[in-house]
């Protein structure tokens, strides 16, 4: 499918765009701020930072009376997605109370912008069904019995456990799992702390595949697009609305296009994306590394590739030498057997597969080939989250960049590493000794991040037990997929001993902790952050908003509790004292970590943390806040970012300097290394540092034509078209960039059968804490199945509203249909957001509007989950929430799918091969049913496919070294003993 534009004179808004965008350039190049806003003038459509003490506004609810209000404004970041966009809390400065939240234009990354997401913070902290103190389980496990305790109770009885676990050697059992981060490994330097390699992710359910195509290609898990001076945007899923860092790229690849930026999306679904793509090609899932690879063979065989890009930053070198050994080791044999390797891949291959009609595919690869180095692309989620081999759509795409030389350059690809800044923290603990089976298992050596998702199949396997099992901004029951063998495993306390929830909101997990304990919402903690977003680096500091106001006002605040409704902490500061109890008088080893350097024998505070982290680690921070006469901690929670660089541009060709370049090692390939190093002694080492090899040698550069530079961080320096690791480690058949066709490949597919995209989801919507933003309940908040016309007639499904059951491999789900042309016929799709429920013995009654009471019930080993009612209107402290006039909330169809753990990179593949069939009598929107023993079945067969390391390592470990790990324990560990 193709959406081309015709030629036709500049719209408005374009115009608007493009006399802004030369705004901004004279503003800059004075050296100003430049404040664009809606009215495009400068400065006019936002306070003025001079002015944020006391900023005056009319109350527009009490027109025509000019009634005023004084604000101040404190700025923070938003949590509601990874983008960490800025926000400014309008503080009410009669009685200190948020009142809004608005965009903050100090911010490098968002610049001034939200989505609705941002303002919607102001639903969060006021939401009328938000925990406010700490309660404690009184009966069974999700029965619903609960009991208010003080912080001290719960800190004392938590830490007494781990504290005894920790003695007794077993730190195994001491887990954190984590869903949005919001920070730069603060909980990691904590974990590193407790000497515990405790940390888990939500990333293998999200990211890991996309980011295992980034690290074997160049040695960073991320890409950085430089969108706004590209000349071509190539756009896997639909990325700008629903994707990573929708905010802050969606306006660069706005004013781009505003340029005359041609935008090429690959996405089945038509998303909000796809309607502002040039070209929306709508493939058959799983197909697009052939559409890549057609658009490689383009490049290659009309010889528009970069040339000298190639022969220089490939690892062409070590490709011959692996794979043709009898050719002579020269670019000239490699360009050959490059042209040899793809010739198959023609528009023609890339059309059977996909479906796109071979001259489509043509005319869409010319438009490439004419970027040059102004080519910028991505891919997350989606396809690369959703396939069997997924991580090898991301290779291809990045074939593309690595082809055209369009890396580190103006408008093409960087590197995370170059465009990310990670400040190193105040204490900085050692690796931990252990090893966490549960979360790195043998089977995965080149997992991209932890198995998370497959942990309940583990802990009934035996492989291990948890003492404390921690989750923070998380909500595994509904997040993951086979959500109901979570709900096994977290009401068997043999199996979780102590489940402890760190939540703002009830969700389907934290009805089965133990302890259920209120941590604050985006401008209610602190946090530091820096994001990918463009050729620069910038630092973002969250900071509780009350805290900042009072402060300025002149108190004194040492404690979040004291500005943060009822009892709500931070999760900062509730790690410190956690870690203070565990370790009391300091015999661990543990309380060194959290005490305080400007006062030993005290406990770290977080201003001393942040304080000294912006004094010593950000790079002109402190001169740009002496200029206004501030300390830097003082500068940050004034105007809540500081950017560090602009155009940082291709780092990989800094030249290393001479004092460097002294008592190395040289490879044959041209690596250089020091003599002898040690890795660091922290676990917070800079994004993309160069791990040593295995003599305890450090990379230093790479030799190009006889120049030491800087290269990237991977085992050769160089791109890495063939990967070493992955050959070396059983898996030499995906050592280049190719295709792995799907799991749901129309071969795999029964002549019934459909594909069930599961992994999009909505702008508005906030994964599991959107249950209290009520403004974003009312704009989203249910998720029919999106079905064809072609296929809603062979189905007999007669209108949108009727009910469809979709038969999983485990079960079924039943959903309302909405017939579309936006979907690829054979294709049917569900958004992943919806579906929030509770059981009638739990807690709570609106929650937000967006919870159904159901009916949940397990006979042997089947499952079946039946709505009793849906959202209602309700009273409360907020009135709006007797304005709910929706019932329906959707689906939870996350619990009818077992888990597709990916052989190398450790990704579930979301994508489901599914049978669609009319709803049948009796059968109720919502209704779910689930097979336990199916699903054990799935898991086994998935597992079959891994090559665990003890079968495949090339040296006796449990994992290349080089590749990333979030709280890579110390070398030891890394060692595979017999047992």
């Amino acid at each position: 499918m193709i959406r081309r534009k015709t030629a036709a004179a500049q719209p408005s808004l374009s115009e608007r765009a493009q006399r802004v965008s030369a705004a901004r350039k004279d503003v800059e190049a004075r050296g100003e701020t430049f404040y664009q806003g809606p009215s495009g003038v400068h400065l006019a459509a936002f306070p003025p930072k001079e002015r944020w003490d006391d900023w005056v506004e009319l109350d527009s609810r009490a027109w025509p009376r000019r009634e005023e209000h004084h604000y101040m404004l404190v700025p923070t970041t938003c949590f509601n997605c990874e983008s960490a966009c800025g926000l400014l809390a309008y503080v009410d400065r009669d009685d200190l109370h948020v009142r809004k939240f608005e965009g903050n234009p100090e911010h490098p990354g968002s610049r001034g912008r939200n989505c609705a997401k941002g303002p919607a913070t102001i639903n969060q902290i006021t939401d009328p069904d938000r925990i406010l103190y700490p309660m404690h389980r009184v009966g069974e496990r999700g029965s619903g019995q609960w009991e208010r305790v003080s912080w001290d109770q719960a800190l004392d009885a938590i830490a007494a456990r781990m504290r005894a676990a920790i003695m007794e050697q077993r730190q195994n059992e001491i887990m954190v799992h984590i869903g949005r981060p919001g920070e730069d490994g603060f909980t990691e330097r904590v974990m590193a702390s407790w000497g515990v390699d405790g940390h888990n992710s939500h990333t293998n359910v999200c990211s890991s595949a996309g980011r295992a195509g980034y690290q074997f290609w160049m040695g960073a898990d991320r890409p950085s697009p430089d969108h706004a001076n590209a000349k071509v945007i190539y756009l896997i899923s639909s990325h700008l609305e629903t994707g990573h860092y929708f905010n802050p790229h969606a306006q660069r690849i706005t004013e781009a296009r505003a340029n005359g930026a041609k935008l090429i999306v690959l996405d089945t679904r038509l998303s909000n994306t796809a309607t502002h793509a040039d070209y929306w090609l709508s493939p058959q899932p799983g197909s697009e590394s052939a559409i890549n690879l057609a658009v490689c063979q383009h490049i290659i065989s009309t010889g528009r590739y970069n040339r000298e890009f190639v022969r220089k930053w490939w690892n062409w070198q070590e490709y011959l030498e692996a794979n043709h050994p009898e050719a002579p080791v020269t670019f000239e044999a490699f360009e050959d057997a490059l042209r040899t390797i793809y010739a198959e891949f023609t528009f023609e291959y890339a059309a059977q597969e996909s479906g796109i009609d071979a001259a489509t595919l043509a005319e869409m690869a010319e438009v490439v080939a004419d970027a040059g180095t102004r080519f910028s692309s991505h891919s997350w989620r989606s396809a690369a989250a959703a396939n069997l081999g997924g991580w090898q759509i991301t290779r291809t795409l990045i074939l593309i960049s690595a082809l055209l030389g369009a890396i580190g350059t103006e408008g093409g690809l960087f590197p995370n590493a170059w465009n990310k800044f990670v400040p190193k923290p105040i204490h900085t603990p050692p690796h931990p000794g252990v090893w966490q089976e549960l979360t790195w298992p043998m089977e995965f050596p080149l997992a991209q991040n932890e198995l998370s998702f497959l942990l309940p199949q583990f802990l009934k396997e035996g492989r291990g037990r948890l003492d404390t099992y921690f989750i923070r901004v998380y909500n595994p029951v509904w997040t993951n997929p086979d959500g109901l063998s979570w709900m096994d495993v977290l009401s068997d306390e043999e199996k979780v001993g102590c489940f402890v929830a760190l939540t703002p909101t009830w969700n389907e997990s934290a009805f089965l902790a133990d302890y259920v304990l209120p941590m604050g919402h985006g401008s209610e903690r602190h946090d530091t952050h820096s994001y990918e977003q463009y050729d620069g680096q910038w630092l973002g500091f969250r900071q509780p908003v009350l805290r900042a106001a009072r402060e300025r006002l002149g108190e004194t605040i040492t404690d979040s509790r004291q500005v943060n409704p009822g009892e709500v902490w931070e999760e900062n500061e509730w790690w410190i004292e956690l870690s203070w109890r565990i370790d009391p008088d300091g015999s661990l080893g543990i309380r060194q970590y959290h005490e305080s350097r400007a006062h030993p024998g005290e406990k770290l505070s977080v201003d001393e943390y942040y304080g000294w982290m912006f004094e010593n680690s950000v790079p002109g921070l402190p001169e740009r806040a002496e200029k206004e006469g501030l300390t830097p901690l003082q500068f940050m929670r004034r105007y809540g970012a500081f950017e560090i660089s602009k155009g940082v541009g291709p780092m990989y060709e800094v030249q290393v300097p001479d004092e460097e370049l002294r008592d190395l090692n040289v490879t044959p390939q041209g690596r250089v290394y020091t003599s002898t190093d040690k890795p660091p002694a922290s676990n917070m080492a800079p994004v993309g540092a160069p791990e040593p090899d295995g003599q305890g040698r450090r990379p230093v550069g790479i030799d190009v034509d006889g120049v030491v530079r800087r290269g990237f961080p991977t085992p050769s320096g160089k791109l890495e078209f063939w990967s070493g690791t992955l050959a070396g480690w059983g898996w030499p058949e995906q050592a280049i960039p190719g295709y792995i066709k799907s799991h749901v490949h129309p071969d795999q597919l029964a002549p019934d059968q459909m594909v069930l995209l599961s992994t999009f989801r909505l702008p508005t919507q906030i994964h599991t804490r959107t249950g209290n933003a009520k403004w974003l309940d009312e704009l989203a908040h249910t998720n029919p199945v999106w079905i064809h016309p072609s296929d809603a007639a062979r189905l007999k499904v007669e209108h949108t509203g009727d009910l469809v059951r979709v038969q999983t491999d485990i079960g079924y789900f039943v959903a309302k249909a909405w017939i579309t042309e936006g979907i690829r016929p054979g294709v049917v799709a569900c958004s992943h957001h919806m579906g929030r429920w509770r059981t009638a013995r739990q807690p709570g009654e609106g929650l937000g509007g967006m919870v159904a009471t159901v009916d949940l019930d397990k006979h042997e080993d089947e499952w079946m989950m039946r709505r009793i009612k849906g959202a209602r209107p309700y009273e409360s402290s907020d009135p709006d929430t007797m304005r709910i006039w929706w019932s329906d909330v959707g689906v939870h169809q996350n619990l009818t799918f077992p888990v597709h753990p990916d052989p190398i990179s450790g990704m579930h593949c979301w994508h489901q091969a599914v049978r669609v069939v009319s709803a049948k009598p009796g059968d109720r929107a919502g209704d779910i049913a689930v097979d336990s023993v199916k699903s054990r079945k799935v898991y086994e067969e998935w597992m079959a496919n891994t090559r665990p390391a003890g079968q495949v390592s090339p040296n006796g470990l449990r994992r290349p070294t080089w590749l990333m790990r979030p709280l890579k324990p110390s070398p030891d560990t890394f060692v595979i003993h017999d047992t």
